[in-house]
């Protein structure tokens, strides 16, 4: 197959692209600066988002498209201008990904498009599947209710669409990076009152929904990217701390982290427990189901 994936140097991206060649497939991975990154046999990267750019005339038919392009929600505090930043970041590379869609004649048969289960906004008490259709009412919620209407217009063009909700990424980059720090210092420990839940998913488990999705036809609409078991942080902590062999005892007060991080505390003080129902029921076989040995795959081979 030939996919395009925007976002493709990225830690997802990287790991998607990485898998998809080892599987025979050719990527196209769209990108600002194709001049600083080097073609191989089956990897092709596409100036877009420029005027000077054409991406579509660049490419062949195409089968797929992953966008997982979006500023970071955890590189800086949440200033007025950087949450216009991540919103605008997520709109503006869908609808460059729209646009493309609407040049390419044949048009690919599915987009997947990035989502975040922050759609559902915060619950220490409710359990949240793709049936919740009523969003959040937060920050993240409203940015993940924008992206997905965005990339649903894709449909108007007879795309399958596809939007999967991820919760914690968990590998050798990203989220789990800067959790383990306290730990090897010997000061890990809950955050805040460790009650609030945390959707988990690997690495390997992302890349394995989004070719899934890809391939399984019956599948559009919104994939929760979930592990089946979300953990409380308390838990989740309990449980880093032991694959690491390090205490969990000493917790990170809500105020102390509120007054580091402003609103973007969100990320660490609250949370959902997202069940990920339409892939289980669709067959998908998670291959690290349960937290330990995801972590221990991780931070121990």
């Amino acid at each position: 197959m030939n996919i395009v994936v925007t976002g493709g140097t990225g830690f997802v991206g990287s790991e998607l692209t990485r898998q998809l060649v080892n599987e025979g497939h050719h990527v196209y991975i769209l990108t600002r600066s194709p001049d600083q990154h080097t073609d191989t046999e089956n990897v092709t990267y596409v100036g877009w988002l420029k005027d000077s750019f054409n991406p579509a005339a660049a490419l062949p038919t195409i089968d797929a498209i992953v966008n997982l392009a979006g500023e970071s929600l955890n590189s800086g505090r949440w200033t007025d201008e950087r949450k216009e930043s991540i919103l605008n970041s997520r709109i503006q590379a869908t609808e460059g990904v729209l646009d493309l869609i609407e040049q390419l004649d044949p048009k690919p048969e599915v987009l997947v498009n990035a989502s975040a289960v922050g759609f559902y906004g915060q619950s220490k008490t409710k359990t949240f599947t793709e049936e919740t259709t009523e969003p959040g009412r937060d920050f993240l919620a409203d940015v993940v209710e924008k992206w997905e209407e965005t990339a649903s217009r894709a449909k108007e063009y007879g795309v399958r669409t596809t939007y999967i909700r991820f919760g914690i990424i968990l590998g050798d980059e990203g989220a789990l990076q800067k959790m383990i720090l306290p730990y090897q210092f010997m000061i890990g420990g809950n955050l805040g009152s460790g009650e609030q839940w945390m959707s988990w998913i690997h690495i390997d488990d992302v890349v394995g929904l989004i070719q899934f999705t890809i391939h399984n036809k019956d599948v559009e609409g919104p994939v929760n990217g979930t592990a089946p078991n979300p953990h409380r942080n308390k838990d989740f902590g309990r449980t880093l701390g032991k694959v690491l062999n390090r205490p969990h005892w000493i917790p990170a007060p809500s105020p102390a982290l509120k007054l580091a991080l402003g609103e973007m505390s969100t990320l660490l003080l609250d949370g959902q427990s997202v069940i990920p129902k339409k892939a289980i029921e669709h067959g998908y076989n998670f291959k690290y189901p349960e937290l330990k040995p995801a972590l221990d795959s991780i931070l121990n081979d």
